[in-house]
């Protein structure tokens, strides 16, 4: 397999007045048309339509900042988001969704993990329930993987965002940055790993931190699913 070169790439963007999500992808782009995007830019979702395979709606989501919004503003956010994808999958009649981005919340935080927002869990066996009914309501499950690369008992980081604060309550290392799997899909995942290097140069500093300086304060993630 020869490498791969910039003219292997098409770059689709978001249609919002300020752009917060690129794609770039090897597909053709008329098997990635455009299906949802929000006016802040921080939303797009396309429908992939490959031959052979049925079709996946890719979400792709840059959230509002942490340091700038407090818990109650990330969770209605979130929960905001979680509506929109369901709207957008109930409109389309595909239920095979992959999320993807920069959350700005862990795995653990209300706005992934309740039902009425993302609704996350972390086992499959949770997962393909496909559905949990609370207070009469039916709330359908996201897979995420992520919680297990939390720590250091996984190979590579141990999150994707190291946070310096001289606070009591302070956990450094978070997953803002996560991929979520509809449970129809959330078998197909092969490989899932947060990466500290570009391959040629290291996206993090001597202690392990993400090198803001040359790269980004969040280290990127990769996925690989198997349609």
């Amino acid at each position: 397999m020869r490498e791969a070169t910039a003219q292997d790439y098409s770059l689709s963007k978001t249609h919002g007045i300020k752009e917060k999500t690129l794609l770039f992808s090897r597909f053709a782009s008329a098997t990635m048309p455009h299906q949802y995007s929000e006016d802040s830019g921080r939303l797009t979702m396309r429908r992939l339509q490959l031959q052979g395979t049925p079709q996946i709606l890719l979400a792709v989501v840059h959230a509002q900042r942490r340091v700038s919004n407090g818990e109650s503003s990330l969770l209605l956010a979130a929960t905001d988001l979680a509506n929109t994808i369901v709207t957008v999958e109930q409109d389309t009649g595909i239920s095979r969704t992959v999320l993807v981005g920069d959350l700005n919340i862990n795995p653990f935080d209300p706005g992934v993990s309740a039902g009425g927002a993302l609704h996350a869990v972390m086992t499959r066996q949770l997962a393909a329930r496909g559905e949990r009914i609370s207070g009469g309501k039916s709330y359908r499950f996201f897979y995420n993987p992520m919680s297990g690369h939390f720590g250091d008992r996984a190979p590579g980081p141990p999150g994707t965002y190291r946070l310096y604060s001289s606070e009591l309550h302070n956990y450094h290392w978070n997953m803002y940055d996560q991929v979520l799997l509809r449970p129809e899909l959330m078998n197909s995942l092969r490989e899932l790993k947060i990466l500290d290097t570009d391959g040629e140069e290291s996206l993090v500093t001597r202690s392990g931190a993400p090198k803001k300086s040359s790269a980004s304060d969040h280290l990127p993630i990769f996925f690989q699913l198997e349609l």
